[in-house]
């Protein structure tokens, strides 16, 4: 079953570039789907379009339709703070407000109106633990989120939006400054958390989108060239410019 449902999208920016176009492809419920390809392929894009950020760019042209549970999350009607809610989005740099851990988390919640301590002191355990980080920082929850290692920051980033209870998290490129170790932890983290959350992945490489995929959606220059299973667009794909890309041919 589909979370997502995308049907002839496609986007123009005010600079002529045709980042999308005419794409068509749904995103499965409780699964990991990766978005890969060259720089430039209209992946961020798209990413940006799921929890409508997109709003903030110089677009001149967008056309189709972005169903989140059947309902179209480009309306004009839509709701978009409680969409972003819904969607979350972890960025490929992070970025730690300058607080201290604990309240890097409850921040968001306390705007959203929760008080009480109990239940912010619940989801503040809660989403570092699916973050794989509250072992490393349960003893200094009141030291400032910028003493973290760029590792740990970007867990805490995840950890922000988990504590929101969304039901899709974007990722968009959230390991390409982070050493091998802290890599691992963020991929393990992902398979646990799919159980509980859609997730939509732009990873830094290949390789990473081999390892972490469900299914895979290979984008180049703005177009969809081949969406399958891991299973089937990494080992046999039927797409000669997928087959080269993932061989290494161009890129």
């Amino acid at each position: 079953m589909n979370k997502i449902s995308i049907e002839n999208l496609t986007l123009h920016y005010s600079d002529g570039t045709e980042s999308l176009r005419n794409i068509t492809m749904g995103i499965p419920a409780n699964q990991i789907t990766v978005l890969f390809g060259p720089a430039g392929g209209g992946k961020s894009s798209l990413l940006r379009i799921l929890n409508r950020l997109n709003d903030l760019a110089d677009v001149t042209y967008l056309n189709g339709r972005v169903l989140l549970d059947e309902e179209d999350i480009l309306s004009p009607k839509i709701d978009v703070i409680n969409l972003r809610r819904r969607v979350g989005m972890v960025f490929a740099r992070p970025v730690v407000l300058p607080m201290s851990i604990r309240q890097n988390l409850t921040y968001g919640l306390e705007v959203a109106g929760m008080k009480d301590r109990y239940r912010l002191d619940e989801a503040v355990e809660r989403s570092l633990q699916q973050a794989a980080l509250w072992n490393e920082v349960q003893d200094r929850l009141d030291d400032p989120a910028i003493a973290l290692s760029g590792g740990q920051q970007q867990r805490l980033c995840l950890a922000r939006v988990l504590a929101l209870e969304p039901e899709v998290i974007l990722l968009d490129e959230p390991t390409s400054g982070l050493d091998p170790i802290s890599t691992g932890k963020v991929e393990e983290s992902l398979q646990e958390l799919k159980k509980t959350y859609t997730i939509v992945l732009v990873p830094h490489s290949v390789q990473q989108a081999a390892r972490t995929a469900d299914f895979a959606a290979f984008f180049l220059q703005g177009e969809l060239i081949e969406y399958a299973a891991n299973k089937i667009l990494f080992t046999n794909p039927e797409n000669q410019k997928t087959e080269d890309y993932v061989e290494g041919r161009f890129g």
